[in-house]
């Protein structure tokens, strides 16, 4: 039986996902889209540090180890850190699409607690596509990549163009990161916003 609300089931005539030809090849390491992002960019000391990896057809793998600045609750990570792990996690797939696109929903279910000093591991697949809407799964797990479901979220991406970012950002975000000389940051900047 399925959590999910009616706003993240795929509709009938929803199609599978295909992964794009120029995706990252399966075991390869995405990256961080943007140094400054919360989720995967280094340049954020208490940032997730999210790593993730390309999987077979429109899924990847990705890890990050819960620090004392996630803390919520005295010693366990706090519920708005993994969802925050579990929508860059989820946002990362659009890489294996080749596509534009933001979160327009998200639920996350949270089945254990994670204590501080825990790796989460991190699993995620799109499930469907129709038209601008990508429907995609993700569990984060405790103890290894076959341990027992800590958190899950089940998602909604919507596809975008880059005048998206470019409209709605900060001003001298965006600059410095249209000015980077850079091209592959520069263009890795706007590929994804999970």
């Amino acid at each position: 039986m399925s959590r999910t609300s009616a706003a993240l089931q795929p509709p009938a005539d929803a199609v599978q996902p295909v992964r794009h030809p120029d995706a990252p090849a399966p075991g390869e390491l995405l990256g961080a889209h943007y140094g400054a992002c919360f989720g995967c960019g280094d340049d954020q000391p208490h940032g997730l540090h999210l790593q993730a990896r390309a999987g077979e057809g429109v899924s990847l793998t990705a890890e990050f180890t819960v620090q004392p600045a996630h803390q919520g609750a005295p010693g366990l990570a706090h519920g708005g850190v993994l969802t925050s792990a579990l929508d860059e996690t989820l946002g990362s797939l659009n890489w294996l699409l080749r596509t534009i696109a933001v979160t327009g929903r998200l639920e996350t279910d949270f089945e254990r607690p994670v204590p501080v000093g825990t790796t989460l591991y991190l699993a995620a697949e799109v499930t469907a596509v129709a038209g601008r809407k990508i429907y995609s799964t993700a569990t984060g797990r405790v103890g290894g990549p076959e341990g027992p479901v800590a958190v899950r979220a089940d998602a909604l991406f919507i596809e975008v163009k880059v005048d998206h970012f470019v409209d709605h950002g900060r001003q001298e975000e965006i600059q410095a990161a249209m000015s980077d000389p850079d091209q592959v940051r520069r263009a890795r900047a706007f590929e994804v916003n999970p």
